[in-house]
Order: C-alpha cells, then sequence, then structure tokens
C-alpha cells in the first residue's frame, strides 16, 4: 500500500536522527507520554523507544445546515511535536490551499463558507473524516462526520379547513421533508402563533391544539425558512363550535406511527382523539399501565402526546394509545425501537514486538444494530491477506513482522446509526533487545516464548541437518540435530524462521520446551514453496541461524463442493424431483453424482446414480416425509455432501378401508356406527373425514349417503324404520378423494321403543361364586324387558355393600370382583340404571374361601319365592382362533363361531370380545375390545412381543367361556432407543487402545444384530466425518487400537437389528494416556486387538505364529485323527454291506407277494384305533412312523416346521439306505410299488376323507433329508388310490409304532370350518394295503435328488364329512425292522369285510364326537 511505502522511505531517510530524539526524550521525561488508552508506561530500559501519545482531542459529528449558511467540522489532535491535520470527503483528500470557501481554521477545524446546494449541485454536503499525521511516527483518523444540506422546501401534507367542538382537540398538518422539520413556524391570522403547553408543533410539523377555545379559530398556515426567502402553505380556515347536547364518536385525528430512535434522543408519539363529551388519553406499554407522575422521563403532551425524553434501551417496545370518554373506548399502537451507537467494550492496547513474530490486536465493540469493524494502519485501510488478518470477527492479526509494520493501528466501527475509532501503537525492537513487560501482552502463543534479557557469554552455533522429516499439502514437520558448539543441546531452545519463496516477510515458530529438536509448521498453503531456517538460543541469546531449507508442500487433491441450490418438489404420491446446479468449488470435470434419498423416521438410506443436474425418484410411499441429498464425484472421489432437504409426497385417496365397524341399535328408529381409521401406512393423507353409506336388506339400490367430516369416529344414523335390517359401510376420506369402503354390516332396528320414563326394575336373578380373593357375580335383566336398562351398578364391601362400586355396560351378564380378601364375608348389591337413574337394588353375601380351599360351591339367589331361575345355558366358546401378524404393531385375529350357520353370517345381536395379554412382565393385565364381525385388529402392541389372544361371544344374556388361545410374535421395529451405560476405559498397558463397554438399549424391538462406534476428536463434527468401527453380533464390549496419546476423543454408539439402525448414545468423553508404556526408543509392543489370544507354549509372537514345538503336536493331531477316521469308515462300510444283503431278500419276497393279489385281508380284532390328540386350531396325527422325511399334509396355510421337528439321518441310516437304493435298481420291469415303499420296506399308508369341493392348494418348500436320487423314484411295488375313499386307507397299529433312533414327524390338518374341526380316519388292516392296479399311482413324496433337495407338497383343505371325495392318502414313511417284515407277511390274509369297516367308522366318529364335546365344554 501507499502509506506502507512512504513509511518506508521516511524511516530509512531519517533513521539516525529518530533513534537520537527518541533516547533524549527517554533520559529527560522517562515516565512521559503515556498512551491514550491508559496504558501504564513500560519499564524501558537502554534502547527501548516508549510510546508515543497521539490522540484526538475532539472529532467532528453529525451537522445539518441549509443553504448559504456556514459550517464548522471541528477536530483537534494531540501529540509532541504537533500534528499536521488534513481533512477527507467521501474518501478522498481535500485540496484546502486553492479553495476559497473550505478552509483549514488553526486548531485543525473545517469551515465552510456559504454553503451550496441545488437540485443537481450539492458540493458540501457529504462524509467528512479528519486525518492527524506525525512524520516521525505515523497517522490516524478520526470518525466520520455526515453534513446534511437542507433541501429546497416541500409540502408532503399541508393545513385543511376544519371544524371542531369547544373544549375538544383540533389537528392541523404541516408535513415537509425531514431535514426541513426543524425551520417550520406557524402563523394563525399571517401572525406568528406563540406555542406553550396548550398548543404545540410535533416532530413532523404538525400543529396541534388542545381544549380549544372561541379564540382559536382563525386562519392558518406553516412556513419554512431555510435561507432563503420562506415558502408559504396553503391557508385554512378552523372554526370553533359550540358544545353539543348530543354525544359524538370517538375518532383518532392523530395515530402513533412506529419510530426508532437512538439512545439518548427523544421520542414523541402523537396521539389526539376527538368526540363529545371530550375523550382522556393514557397509555400503557406492553400491557402495564404507564405512569406520567413517577418518570421525569415521561411527559404527556398537549392533546394526549407521549414524549420520551432521554431514551434507554428499556424503552424499546409497544406502546398503546387508550381514548375514553365514557361511553366508548378506542385504542391505538406503535412500535418504539431503540438503536445504540458503536461503543468499545475493549479497545486495541500498544505492543512492542520483534521481527518475525506474530501479533494481535484486539478490538471488542457493541452496538444496536451489530456493528462491523474494519482497520487501518497509519490512515490507510488494511486488506485482509495472507499476513493480515481478521480473527474471532474484530481482532486484527498480523504475522511475520518486519520494520514496516510499525506504527498506529485504528479500530473502526461503524452502524446505521454512527461509528468510532480507537487506535494503538505498535513498536518493533531489534531482535538484541529485550521486549518490555506489557500487561496484557498481545503477542500470539507461538511468539511468547524466549523473552528474557540476555547475558553476557558465548552464543549457540548454528543447528545441525535440518530436514524435512513430513510433508503434507498444508504442514511441514522439521526435525534437526544439536549445535556443534553444545552437542547435548539439553538447555537449548529453538525458532524456525519460515517465508514463503520469494516474500520478504518471515514469520517464527518456537519450540514448546528446552531441548525439543522438532517443530510442525501449520497453516500452510498447498503446492507451494517454503524457504526454512533455524536458530538456537541459549540464556545469553540468539546463536547462528541454520543454511535454509527450501521445501514445496504436496498439492492437495480438490474435491468437488456441495451442489448449490438443491431442490425438491413432489409431483405425484409416489414420486419426487430434486434439482441442483453444478458445484462451484473443486478441480476436475464433474463426472458423475449420487442422490441419497431416505424416509423420515427410518435410517435406512438409498442412493442412485445421477449423471444430469435433475431425477425423479419414483416408488416412494404416499403422503411420507423423505430426505435428499446430492454429493458429487470427480476423479478424485466424492465431493461434500449438500445439506438434507425434506419434502412429503403429494396426498392420495386412502388404499384401505376404515378398521373394526361395529353397529349397536339404540332403538327402533337409529342404529349408532362406530369405526376406527385406516392404519397410518394406508391413509395417504390427511383424513379429511367419512362417508357412510347405509341401505335396507331388502332394497339394495336405495342407498343412503351421509358424510361426516374432521375426526368423527361415530355416527348417529337416525330416522329409521322399526324392525328392519340395514346395512351399513364406511369408506374414509381425503382431499383427494374417496377410499375403498369397508364389507356391507347388518343390524335390525328394534320392533318397538322401550321405556326411559323410569328406572329399571329389580334384577330377576344374581348368581355369586366365592372364590379364595374374587367373586364372580352373574346375574338376568329385569323380566320387564320393556324399560331401558344403561347398565348395572355392582356395590361390594365387608359388612356393607357401600364399599365399592362398579359400573358395567347393559351387554353384560357377568363380572368377577377382584382383590378381595380370603375367608371374608362380603355383602353384594346389584342395581340396573338407566338415564332416569338406577332401579331397586338385589342384596346377596358370599364369604369367600380361605386359601386352603379349591372347591366350587355355587349359590343361588332367587328373587321369587318357589320360582328358581336357572342359570343361562352357556354358548359354544369361538373355535378355530387364529392371529395374523400384520406389522410390528398390528394383529389381526380370526375366528369361527360353532353355533351359525355354515355361511358364517351373523344375523342376530351378538357380539365377540377379544382379549390379549403378553407374558412379559407376568403380571401384565388383559385388554379386551368387542367386535360384530368375525375378525379384530388388533392395534397398539409392542414390537418383536409374543402376545396370546382368546374370543367370547355374547347373545344376550348368554355367554361363552374364552376360546383356547392363539398366539402371535408381532415383527421387529429398529431400536428406538440407544446402547445403555457407555464406559470407555484404557487398556492396561497399551495407552494407545481402549476399551468401550455398553448395554443394550431398553427397546431393542428385535435381535440386536450388532452394533456401530462412531469416535472423533471433534464433537461438533458432522457424524459422516467421524470414524465408524462396526460391531458384529450382540458383544457388548470391543476394542479401538491405534489413537493418538494425550487425545481427548468422542464416542456414540449405536445399534441395529435386522429393520435398521436404532437411535445414537450420547457422545462420552475419553482422554487417552499422555505416554505410552514403550520399553525402548522408538518401540511399541503391538497391539494385537480383543480377539488375540497367546499361544499356549507362552510365546509372545506378535502375529501369533507358533512356535516349533506348536507345529508338531498340530502335526500329530491331525495325522492321529485322520487314520482313525479311516478305520471307523470301513468298518461301518462292512457291516452296512452285510445287513443289507439279508433286506433285500426279505424285500423281494415282499414284492411277489403283493403281485399276487389285489385284495388284502386281515383279521380287524387285532386294529386299533390311531393314537389322537386334539387342537381347536388343527388336527395333529401322532406319528405311526419315526422317519426323519417331513412331508406334512397341510392346508390353507402351511404351518412352517422347525428344524427341531426334523431330525438327521446318522451315517448308519444313510448307508443303509443307499444300499436299498442299488439293490432294487434294475426291477422297474415288476409291479412297481411307491418310492417310500421301495425304500423302506412295505409300509403302509393312512388316507384320510377330504370334501369333494376344489381343494385350495397351496405349495409348502420343505428341505428334506433324503439322499434318495432321481433315479430310484420308482421301484417294485406301486400304490394307488381308491376312487371311492371309502376303505382303502390303512395303518400301523401301534405295537408297530417302536422304532428307535428316529424324530417323530406330525401331520397337521388345518379343519377348514370350525365344526369339521376332527376328519375321522377310515381304519385300514395293519398289513400291506393293495390297489385296482388300473388307478394312477399318487405317491406323496415326489421324486428326491441328492444333496437334500427341496421339493413341494400341496394341501388341501377338509372339507364337509358327508360330502364324497376321494381319500388323498397321508404318506408316513418308515423304514421297519426284519421282525416287522414278517409279521407283515404272515399277515398278508387278513383284511376288513365292509360291514366291519362300518362298525369302526361309527366307533371312531363316536369317538371324535365325545372329544368335540370336551374340548367345547
Amino acid at each position: 500500500m501507499a502509506a506502507e511505502r512512504g513509511a518506508r522511505r521516511r524511516l530509512s531517510a531519517s533513521c539516525f536522527w529518530l533513534s537520537c530524539l527518541l533516547l533524549l526524550l527517554a533520559r529527560l521525561a522517562p515516565g512521559a507520554g503515556a498512551a491514550r488508552s491508559g496504558a501504564p508506561l513500560p519499564s524501558a530500559g537502554v534502547g527501548v523507544r516508549t510510546f508515543t501519545p497521539f490522540y484526538f482531542l475532539v472529532e467532528p459529528v453529525d451537522t445539518l445546515s441549509i443553504r448559504g449558511s456556514s459550517v464548522i467540522l471541528n477536530c483537534s489532535a494531540y501529540s509532541e511535536p504537533s500534528p499536521k491535520i488534513e481533512w477527507k470527503k467521501d474518501g478522498t483528500f481535500l485540496n484546502l490551499v486553492s479553495d476559497d470557501r473550505r478552509q483549514l481554521l488553526p486548531d485543525g477545524s473545517l469551515f465552510i463558507s456559504n454553503v451550496v446546494h441545488s437540485k443537481h449541485n450539492k458540493p458540501d454536503e457529504g462524509y467528512y473524516q479528519c486525518v492527524a499525521t506525525v512524520d516521525s511516527l505515523g497517522t490516524i483518523v478520526s470518525r466520520t462526520a455526515k453534513l446534511t444540506v437542507a433541501g429546497l422546501p416541500r409540502f408532503t401534507s399541508q393545513p385543511e379547513p376544519s371544524s371542531v367542538y369547544a373544549g375538544n382537540s383540533a389537528v392541523l398538518n404541516c408535513e415537509v421533508n425531514a431535514d426541513l422539520v426543524p425551520f417550520v413556524r406557524w402563523e394563525q391570522n399571517r401572525q406568528p402563533l406563540l406555542l406553550d403547553d396548550r398548543i404545540i408543533r410535533l416532530p413532523s410539523g404538525t400543529l396541534v391544539i388542545s381544549n380549544v377555545t372561541e379564540g382559536d379559530g382563525g386562519l392558518y398556515r406553516c412556513l419554512v425558512e431555510s435561507g432563503g426567502p420562506p415558502k408559504y402553505s396553503d391557508e385554512a380556515e378552523l372554526k370553533v363550535l359550540p358544545d353539543l347536547e348530543e354525544t359524538a364518536n370517538l375518532v383518532f385525528l392523530k395515530q402513533p406511527s412506529s419510530l426508532v430512535r437512538v439512545i439518548g434522543q427523544s421520542a414523541v408519539l402523537p396521539c389526539v382523539a376527538s368526540g363529545f363529551p371530550a375523550p382522556a388519553i393514557r397509555w400503557m406499554k406492553n400491557e402495564e399501565l404507564l405512569n406520567m407522575e413517577s418518570s421525569e422521563r415521561l411527559v404527556l403532551l398537549a392533546g394526549g402526546s407521549l414524549e420520551i425524553r432521554d431514551i434507554i434501551e428499556d424503552d424499546a417496545g409497544t406502546y398503546f394509545c387508550i381514548a375514553d370518554n365514557g361511553n366508548e373506548t378506542i385504542e391505538a399502537q406503535a412500535e418504539l425501537m431503540v438503536q445504540a451507537q458503536p461503543e468499545f467494550l475493549k479497545q486495541p492496547a500498544n505492543i512492542y514486538a520483534q521481527e518475525s513474530m506474530d501479533i494481535i490486536f484486539e478490538c471488542e465493540v457493541t452496538g444496536k444494530p451489530t456493528p462491523t469493524v474494519k482497520w487501518v494502519k497509519n490512515g490507510d485501510m488494511v486488506i485482509p491477506s495472507d499476513y493480515f488478518k481478521i480473527v474471532k470477527e474484530h481482532n486484527l492479526q498480523v504475522l511475520g513482522l518486519v520494520k514496516s509494520d510499525e506504527g498506529f493501528y485504528q479500530c473502526i466501527a461503524e452502524n446505521d446509526v454512527g461509528n468510532a475509532q480507537a487506535g494503538a501503537q505498535l513498536i518493533i525492537l531489534e531482535h538484541d533487545v529485550a521486549i518490555p513487560t506489557l500487561p496484557p501482552t498481545s503477542l500470539t502463543s507461538a511468539t511468547t516464548d524466549h523473552l528474557a534479557p540476555a547475558t553476557a557469554g558465548p552464543l549457540p552455533s548454528a543447528p545441525r541437518d535440518v530436514v524435512a522429516s513430513l510433508v503434507s499439502t498444508r504442514f511441514i514437520k522439521l526435525t534437526w540435530r544439536t549445535p556443534a558448539s553444545d552437542p547435548h543441546g539439553d538447555n537449548l531452545t529453538y525458532s524456525v524462521f519460515y517465508t514463503k519463496e520469494g516474500i520478504a516477510r518471515e514469520r517464527v515458530e518456537n519450540t514448546s520446551h528446552p531441548g525439543e529438536m522438532q517443530v510442525t509448521i501449520q497453516n500452510l498453503m498447498p503446492a507451494t514453496v517454503y524457504i526454512f531456517r533455524v536458530v538456537a538460543q541459549n540464556k545469553h541469546g540468539s546463536g547462528e541461524s541454520s543454511a535454509v531449507l527450501r521445501v514445496e508442500t504436496q498439492p492437495e487433491v480438490q474435491l468437488p463442493g456441495p451442489a448449490p441450490n438443491i431442490r425438491a418438489y413432489p409431483t405425484s404420491p409416489t414420486s419426487v424431483t430434486v434439482t441442483w446446479e453444478t458445484p462451484v468449488s473443486g478441480n476436475g470435470e464433474i463426472q458423475n453424482y449420487k442422490l441419497y434419498y431416505m424416509e423420515k423416521g427410518t435410517d435406512i438410506e438409498q442412493d442412485v446414480d445421477v449423471s444430469s443436474h435433475s431425477y425423479t425418484i419414483n416408488g416412494l410411499k404416499k403422503y411420507t416425509e423423505y430426505s435428499f441429498r446430492v454429493v458429487a464425484y470427480n476423479k478424485h472421489g466424492p465431493g461434500v455432501s449438500t445439506q438434507d432437504v425434506a419434502v412429503r409426497t403429494l396426498s392420495d385417496v386412502p388404499s384401505a378401508a376404515p378398521q373394526n365397524l361395529s353397529l349397536e341399535v339404540r332403538n327402533s328408529k337409529s342404529i349408532m356406527i362406530h369405526w376406527q381409521p385406516p392404519s397410518l401406512s394406508t391413509q395417504n393423507g390427511l383424513i379429511t373425514g367419512y362417508k357412510i353409506r347405509y341401505r335396507k336388506a331388502s332394497r339394495k339400490s336405495d342407498v343412503t349417503e351421509i358424510l361426516v367430516t374432521g375426526a368423527q369416529l361415530s355416527q348417529l344414523i337416525e330416522g329409521l324404520d322399526r324392525g328392519t335390517e340395514y346395512n351399513f359401510r364406511v369408506a374414509a376420506l381425503t382431499v383427494n378423494g374417496t377410499g375403498p369402503a369397508t364389507d356391507w354390516l347388518s343390524a335390525e332396528t328394534f320392533e318397538s321403543d322401550l321405556d326411559e320414563t323410569r328406572v329399571p326394575e329389580v334384577p330377576s336373578s344374581l348368581h355369586v361364586r366365592p372364590l379364595v380373593t374374587s367373586i364372580v357375580v352373574s346375574w338376568t335383566p329385569p323380566e320387564n324387558q320393556n324399560i331401558v336398562v344403561r347398565g348395572y351398578a355392582i356395590g361390594y364391601g365387608i359388612g356393607s355393600p357401600h364399599a365399592q362400586t362398579i359400573k358395567v355396560d347393559y351387554k353384560q351378564r357377568y363380572y368377577t370382583i377382584e382383590n378381595l380378601d380370603p375367608s371374608s364375608h362380603y355383602v353384594i348389591t346389584l342395581k340396573a340404571f338407566n338415564n332416569v337413574g338406577e332401579g331397586i337394588p338385589l342384596y346377596e353375601s358370599a364369604v369367600t374361601r380361605p386359601h386352603t380351599d379349591t372347591s366350587e360351591v355355587d349359590l343361588f339367589v332367587i328373587n321369587a319365592p318357589y320360582t328358581p331361575v336357572p342359570d343361562p345355558t352357556p354358548m359354544m366358546p369361538p373355535v378355530g382362533v387364529q392371529a395374523s401378524i400384520l406389522s410390528h404393531d398390528t394383529i389381526r385375529i380370526t375366528w369361527a363361531d360353532n353355533s351359525l350357520p355354515k355361511h358364517q353370517k351373523i344375523t342376530d345381536s351378538r357380539y365377540y370380545t377379544v382379549r390379549w395379554k403378553t407374558n412379559i412382565p407376568a403380571n401384565t393385565k388383559y385388554k379386551n375390545a368387542n367386535a360384530t364381525t368375525l375378525s379384530y385388529l388388533v392395534t397398539g402392541l409392542k414390537p418383536n412381543t409374543l402376545y396370546e389372544f382368546s374370543v367370547m361371544v355374547t347373545k344376550g344374556r348368554r355367554s361363552s367361556t374364552w376360546s383356547m388361545t392363539a398366539h402371535g410374535t408381532t415383527f421387529e421395529l429398529v431400536p428406538t432407543s440407544p446402547p445403555k451405560d457407555v464406559t470407555v476405559v484404557s487398556k492396561e498397558g497399551k495407552p494407545r487402545t481402549i476399551i468401550v463397554n455398553w448395554q443394550p438399549p431398553s427397546e431393542a424391538n428385535g435381535k440386536i444384530t450388532g452394533y456401530i462406534i462412531y469416535y472423533s476428536t471433534d464433537v461438533n463434527a458432522e457424524i459422516h466425518d467421524w470414524v465408524i468401527e462396526p460391531v458384529v453380533g450382540n458383544r457388548l464390549t470391543h476394542q479401538i487400537q491405534e489413537l493418538t496419546l494425550d487425545t481427548p476423543y468422542y464416542f456414540k454408539i449405536q445399534a441395529r437389528n435386522s429393520k435398521g439402525m436404532g437411535p445414537m448414545s450420547e457422545a462420552v468423553q475419553f482422554r487417552t494416556p499422555k505416554a505410552s508404556g514403550s520399553s525402548g526408543k522408538g518401540s511399541r509392543i503391538p497391539d494385537l486387538g480383543h480377539d488375540y489370544k497367546p499361544p499356549m507354549s507362552g510365546s509372545n509372537s506378535p502375529h501369533g505364529s507358533p512356535s516349533p514345538l506348536d507345529s508338531n503336536m498340530l502335526l500329530v493331531i491331525i495325522v492321529s485323527v485322520g487314520v482313525i477316521t479311516i478305520v471307523v469308515v470301513v468298518i461301518i462300510a462292512v457291516f452296512c454291506t452285510r445287513r443289507t444283503t439279508s433286506h433285500q431278500k426279505k424285500k423281494r419276497a415282499a414284492c411277489k407277494s403283493v403281485n399276487g393279489s389285489h385284495k388284502y385281508k386281515g383279521n380287524s380284532k387285532d386294529v386299533k384305533p390311531p393314537d389322537l390328540w386334539i387342537h381347536h386350531e388343527r388336527l395333529e396325527l401322532k406319528p405311526i412312523d419315526k422317519s426323519p422325511d417331513p412331508n406334512p399334509i397341510m392346508t390353507d396355510t402351511p404351518i412352517p416346521r422347525n428344524s427341531q421337528d426334523i431330525t438327521p439321518v446318522d451315517n448308519s441310516m444313510d448307508s443303509n439306505i443307499h444300499q436299498r437304493r442299488n439293490s432294487y435298481r434294475g426291477h422297474e420291469s415288476e409291479d412297481s410299488m411307491s418310492t417310500l415303499a421301495g425304500r423302506r420296506g412295505m409300509r403302509p399308508k393312512m388316507m384320510m376323507p377330504f370334501d369333494s369341493q376344489p381343494p385350495q392348494q397351496s405349495v409348502r418348500n420343505t428341505p428334506s433329508t433324503d439322499t434318495m436320487p432321481a433315479s430310484s423314484s420308482q421301484t417294485c411295488c406301486t400304490d394307488h388310490q381308491d376312487p371311492e375313499g371309502a376303505t382303502s386307507s390303512s395303518y400301523l397299529a401301534s405295537s408297530q409304532e417302536e422304532d428307535s433312533g428316529q424324530s417323530l414327524p406330525t401331520a397337521h390338518v388345518r379343519p377348514s370350518h370350525p365344526l369339521k374341526s376332527f376328519a375321522v380316519p377310515a381304519v385300514p388292516p395293519p398289513g400291506l394295503p393293495t390297489y385296482d392296479p388300473a388307478l394312477p399311482s399318487t405317491p406323496l413324496l415326489s421324486q428326491q435328488a441328492l444333496n437334500h433337495h427341496i421339493h413341494s407338497v400341496k394341501t388341501a383343505s377338509i372339507g364337509t364329512l358327508g360330502r364324497s371325495r376321494p381319500p388323498m392318502p397321508v404318506v408316513v414313511p418308515s423304514a421297519p425292522e426284519v421282525q416287522e417284515t414278517t409279521r407283515m407277511l404272515e399277515d398278508s390274509e387278513s383284511s376288513y369285510e365292509p360291514d366291519e369297516l362300518t362298525k369302526e367308522m361309527a366307533h371312531l366318529e363316536g369317538l371324535m364326537k365325545d372329544l368335540n364335546a370336551i374340548t367345547t365344554a
């Protein structure tokens, strides 16, 4: 800069005289010349210059002038010698020598005579600044002052004729441009108007006259005197009217308007109202009444205006003007905003420094609005660069001082209100002059060392072998050896001087402690050459400099910056378009972009590669919020990600119907309908209402429609016909339209309305059953069924029924009173109630049983003498209860009702109660809900939790017991809580390794499959900048290695399950130890991780390699195991070969026996019925074979088999199977038997009758443990189905079921109808079955290939027993023992006759009915 170059020339010319002058001043007046800032004088020694006082005594201020007048802008500065004063206007120096109108006064002030100002010529108006210069010191500048010249008079509003009633206030407007307001005067009848407390002029120029009298009438005008001839406004007449006898409405003649004022100024908030009676004015601030008498700064002016004098910051707020005349009140408000000029909280301080040092001038300011700060050196603006930097918003940092940096530095603060300046002096001393102590120091940490005064003695020589041991893009690490003069160098400190190549400004970095011989220079520029040299210091001073070292930093790989202007907007309910622009940073061409998007509330982020600047993502969820971000890629890799931008897809019509629709008949003409909204995932927008459609069941074309708005979930349908069946359905609405409707649901209105003009009668009976800690109460309704019953009130207590009262619904017929005391006498009362009141009570007492009593005693209370009322016969409970998992919090419960017709249509008023609970914790209570259909949607469940469900049915006063339970486990959900108790500890003996411990999240919502550990040294860094350590499985500890010593780290942990990632834990801080435990220089015991286990021999090999002893022992073990295995295999093979030979002979004889006849006869006396056990959901046949081959016959929904249901065949069995397979090859020409029979021997099948309807088939894949190849699927014998399905099923007697070593597969058959739960198998002979050879063979097991191939099994429904259908064979394979095969051949002549089979069928049918009745009860 120009001033810097001028200062260098002046300093070089007068260096000698300046030094002499400063030495003389130091000797004559060592205590004079204190700095303006008030800092104490340094205790300067010989050769140390002192700071020179140089500051402004007076600075110019903002001034308002008029054309043709004279103006003085004051300025005066103090210094020894006296400074030279110059002036700048709008940043340019004024040439005052040749200016006739502007001249410099002796004290430095600027005098301007005959101010010039016109529309097109404004030479004097502008910003002025005073500049003071001392040639030997430097330059300072004053604050900037604005000179405003009032323009030509221009009226924006003028007075208008008006009338006013005596005693009221009058307002005459006269508004001019703001700079002319001080020159406005008023005249009445062309005579100057004197202002007083009753007549005032507002700051805008408007005239206000309060309490008007007749003398105030006349002609008024305003005039502006601004240097030329006065300019007059129009004249307006003010008429004063006599008092009114009638009231006049209140109106504002002048209302307050919002103002902005500076602290210390005054503000006037005008408020003038008119009306009759005359109004009184009061003021409020922020809803608090202002008390004018308690404050000298608040003044109520004429007419009611408020003046606030000497404004402070607390005066800011909203002011309310309230006019009240007793008849009415009106109100107006205005905002007062208070601003403050810049003010220094901390001014720059004078600084001593030496060349190459770094310094900081501190400057802290306040003001409103927040001031901006700029720095000036010797009157010239400091432009930020590599060596002049603005730090911490306001402070100036100068790096690598040079001699020309000396001078005066000023901090100038400026905002909309004004500006201020404060300065300090910088003196640069020679290197051999000690820096005096200055409180406080402003040297940076890199240059505050080695400032102690030096003593005489030898200085160190130059450091040796300076090298750059590490060179990066922005830092260089230097190392060196001690000087030759001091080989040990324990007490030496070092300074590293460095600069850019070609730049004379040198910077310095000092070592942190004596003896250290390395320094890392940071904040360098990439691909830049730097010059380094090192100087050693001892107690005597600085020694010789080393030879310079030239080093170039590495070039920086520039990645793309964030893509600007990223925008996302929805284009449909399932698509969003994202657009962005090319990043402005980064070298190299952008190759492509990656667009990331994620559904809100989840942690699964997806991405797509994009080559353009926009992309439309389809397949999104409807009305769901997503976040999007873009990352640009160039040849160096991914760049900086954009900020996330969130957008919600458009809404759509609901995709599902409302849930849990139910009907409640209120009376003969109204039905209440209830429903629940569709599930959140199917609403597709905000539900705005529901559409209810209903019709008579007899007239299905005549449909009535009702719209329900808002979140209403019930509606009373009135005006219906008596005794008529109606159908109802409900659909949800969004702004896009109507969603699907529910199925039609029917209800029938009552034939006649019940009476509710009186209370109900007494209940007809009461039945109590005491237990140990509870009493079961059941009852029947009153005999008079024509009176409305809204519910029942049950009262109970020990000795008195008034201790507790419970109210239940009118549909309920029993209640269990819980939490009672054993062996206690309770009195119970029952009353029916309606809206009129409670009816007559019915009393009973009961004694709870003692703890040891488990018997059941029933007590009957008879209302009428000699007329016992029997307990209602219980209904059959629902059957076939199934739980279908829909989501992590929703399960659908379905069931069947035995008491309904075959089509399962509900035509009466029965309803069902569903109850559910979970066993965790053990004391969980049941939750209940009612339904009028054969299904119910249970919502609000916990994720990954097992629930049990049961159902009961109620019809009138009859109820069933609870059904058998169904179980369901909700799906998993991402964890909703972070891992707990995160702790970090250092590993003993390995300071660079830490161990992180934690506990699983309290809300895991599933099986934890792993954790992710995030750690960073910056807790505020973006999460994608943290280092990630994955932990697989459910381990709760992890080691992290190779950390930096004495460094604070922050750790966060995130759990994951199969559904995704959970939230992160709070950051945990841990500082690594300061020193490692290494025993030698440069060596460290390697960290082998948490999975490392030392060898058994005690070897400490860092790589875990075994010692020679370990290798020999391992070899011996391997050879021994191999030899033993070979011997065992040979023995087993020989044994199996001999055994298979004997089996083959017997099986061939069996095949020939089968070929001889198609009718197999046996003795029915030896037949035993199959061993059956009953489950309410499915029929399970206990295994009649112990084959590991899993082939259950399933119905509508296959029931998965777990791994425990399949026991693998051992080696001997596999070998046996292979031997059989080989022995039967080549016999296809004979009458074939089934694959299973050929492989296992002559195991018969069990046949189950099915209905004749087409089966609903599904495919179920079951892993097979069979190793039979496809080529062996056809063997010597073939099984055929009986088309009549009558008697051809066969089974083995229980005496043949004993087969050791095999698991027991079970055939599960789920009934398609609850009334047909149990299919009765036919009773065949316990021998070989034979079928009509003309019929096709239907083996259950398909051909099976090697290596456990997956095979499919088709399943069918069990239908009505009365229908005929060919039976499907349920094959239960097994390999019979030798004794079983022999017995089968001996009994081959016995079989059932048709009449014997009929008897056995009837016997089994009766057995099934008995079992069904037992389970139902």
